[in-house]
């Protein structure tokens, strides 16, 4: 009982962040930047509706102003959530989360951090290149350091972020 009230909270949370994307993209877009992501999440002061937005050469504190400015009364339009929560517009930042198809292709060549539900090789994480990305078999391929690859399937990754180089 208890794991299918998880189940349904957690998709309602997953629904509310989609009826945003959709609702917002075109806003987001006509601000000159991109759509990269949209949570829905709680954290101990309430419930949190964080839009992540990208644009070439990074966002600025301005995007995030005219984002917001421009996303606030869609959303007080269409109401898509009930009760009260915090809108925050943020960047993704440099190790950003590789979560849909467009993510995985515009950083395929790229050094990316992963975290799997099971261990591989001894760890459930590591570093590689993100060599390919299958969105027909929802795989995903890493190329290592010894030029070895190795393919997992999208259900196994737990989490991908880009590897940030300092």
């Amino acid at each position: 009982m208890v794991f299918k009230y998880l189940m349904e909270k957690n998709q309602k949370k997953k629904n509310i962040a989609e009826t945003v994307r959709a609702l917002v993209k075109d806003a987001v877009e006509e601000c000159g930047c991109s759509l990269w992501d949209v949570e829905y999440v709680k954290d101990p002061s309430g419930w949190n509706l964080i839009i992540y937005i990208d644009r070439d050469g990074g966002v600025s504190l301005t995007d995030c102003e005219m984002v917001n400015d421009a996303v606030e009364p869609i959303l007080d339009e269409n109401d898509p959530i009930d009760g009260s929560y915090c809108l925050e517009i943020s960047s993704p930042g440099l190790e950003r989360e590789l979560k849909k198809h467009d993510h995985f292709e515009a950083f395929l060549g790229s050094r990316v951090n992963v975290r799997l539900y099971s261990a591989f090789n001894g760890s459930k994480s590591f570093s590689a290149k993100l060599a390919e990305h299958s969105e027909e078999n929802d795989t995903v391929t890493f190329e290592f350091d010894d030029k070895k690859t190795a393919v997992f399937e999208c259900k196994s990754l737990a989490k991908i972020t880009v590897a940030a180089d300092f």
